[in-house]
């Protein structure tokens, strides 16, 4: 959707619950997808799913793009996730899971970067996948890794910015 997804989550989620047989009351817990991506695509989910949580009782469990495209997958690797004008979302995939911090670049610079470096490239795939979401939040509550609160995974600055005119100056 282009707009409207604040106005529309809700009452989805109400028809998607209800078309499963089931209702708010029993959720044990909120899966959501922090990103990277649209921002605000994103921050409504984020902000959405922590509102929920917080009304229900249970906790909410972010998942990001990484988190999806790591599961599977054997280190060393370098994780690419698709961003605007041919570029990626890349992090390392780690020994033990861990993954480096994300950084916004050029595709084929990442794919330099992982050659140069004995990466594995994964991706660029879009990995905003519903059921990968909610089976990596299911297993982070099953184990009781459910502690921080969901944020969004913003790894470049928006594309919109703040007005550069002057204010206008109110006079006494």
């Amino acid at each position: 959707m282009s707009r409207g997804q604040a106005e529309r989550l809700m009452p989805m989620l109400e028809e998607m619950l209800a078309q499963a047989g089931h209702a708010w009351r029993d959720l044990a817990a909120i899966g959501v997808g922090t990103g990277p991506g649209n921002f605000t695509g994103i921050r409504i989910a984020v902000s959405a799913a922590r509102g929920l949580s917080l009304a229900l009782g249970v906790p909410a469990i972010g998942v990001s793009g990484f988190d999806i495209l790591a599961r599977g997958a054997e280190a060393p690797a370098l994780l690419m996730l698709p961003a605007p004008r041919d570029h990626v979302h890349a992090a390392r995939l780690l020994e033990g899971g861990a993954l480096s911090p994300p950084r916004h670049m050029a595709r084929e610079a990442a794919l330099a970067l992982a050659e140069a470096e004995g990466l594995i490239p994964l991706g660029p795939e879009a990995v905003h996948d519903a059921a990968a979401i909610a089976g990596i939040a299911a297993q982070r509550f099953a184990s009781g890794t459910t502690a921080e609160r969901p944020r969004p995974l913003y790894i470049r600055k928006a594309d919109a910015a703040p007005p550069r005119e002057r204010p206008l100056r109110i006079l006494p």
